[in-house]
């Protein structure tokens, strides 16, 4: 039995999870890394995509993420999303309209890094999308 450690997953809207978990994989924007019980401290900001949680008996839950912050500190994983919605609540509707105004931002940018980073959510947003379809 894996040890657990305390999780925390929060959005603007309401707080999604606080509980002892065994593992989560957190899309990091310098790669996916994963957090066990004891890990290092450490901060990374978060791209658009799967978070996966495993739970104390061994099910794995994921959420789609779009943007925000992890931190392991304590033993305890915060991630605080910009949006956080469990998968199995993702429609395909919601996904595409997340899409549509990604390409709208990227079209109305003003300057060339605020077309950038649009342009980087909207391929992380496709990204997920492709991803769901096989999932």
């Amino acid at each position: 039995m894996a040890e657990l450690f305390q999780f925390e997953l929060v959005s603007p809207e309401h707080q999604l999870l606080s509980a002892h978990v065994a593992e989560v994989i957190v899309p990091g924007t310098e790669g996916e890394f994963g957090v066990l019980k004891d890990h290092a401290p450490v901060v990374s900001t978060i791209n658009p995509g799967i978070l996966k949680v495993r739970n104390d008996d061994g099910g794995w839950t994921e959420y789609f993420v779009r943007g925000g912050f992890a931190e392991v500190s304590s033993g305890v994983l915060s991630v605080l999303a910009e949006q956080a919605v469990p998968v199995s609540e993702i429609s395909k509707d919601q996904l595409d309209l997340a899409i549509r105004n990604a390409e709208e931002d990227a079209s109305d940018a003003k300057d060339d890094q605020a077309r950038q980073k649009a342009e980087m959510t909207l391929s992380q947003l496709r990204d997920v999308a492709e991803a769901l379809k096989t999932a």
